[in-house]
């Protein structure tokens, strides 16, 4: 195992954490044929960058989203339409340790607790200043949350 971490490198996969709005705006212009109105109002648009994380996030979103508004009729897209399609809990603690690939089971081998309070924690179910202590944890073995 040594020779093989002797030759591994580590990449850190930042995604689009800082350009979202960027890539959405490039990404409707290249869908939309030239001449024709924004799809999305500028309040929308920073809606949906502040509330997604990765590329597919902002593609099946922003696909659900003008589906859900030519339904509804309405054009532009407001803020209103992406809040009712973003998923509940979306950025939550545990979606976010999904979205880096940790299982429950994987960060209790990680921070040397149980897998039972490891799910507490995900589920909000553990004291204040328990749950602080397990983020605070997490964030210094470097799991961005």
């Amino acid at each position: 195992m040594e020779e093989t971490g002797a030759r591994a490198t580590v990449l850190t996969l930042e995604g689009i954490q800082g350009p979202r709005r960027e890539y959405l705006t490039w990404l409707l212009e290249g869908c939309m044929e030239p001449g024709h109105e924004a799809a999305l109002t500028s309040a929308a648009l920073e809606r949906l960058a502040e509330a997604l994380a990765t590329p597919l996030q902002v593609e099946q979103y922003l696909t659900l989203t003008l589906e859900e508004a030519y339904r509804a009729g309405q054009k532009p897209v407001t803020p209103d339409i992406i809040d009712n399609v973003l998923a509940k809990g979306l950025n939550d603690v545990e979606p976010t340790l999904a979205r880096y690939g940790y299982t429950d089971r994987a960060v209790a081998d990680l921070l040397h607790v149980r897998p039972t309070e490891v799910r507490a924690f995900l589920r909000g179910r553990l004291p204040a200043g328990r749950a602080q202590e397990l983020q605070q944890e997490l964030r210094a073995v470097g799991i961005p949350l």
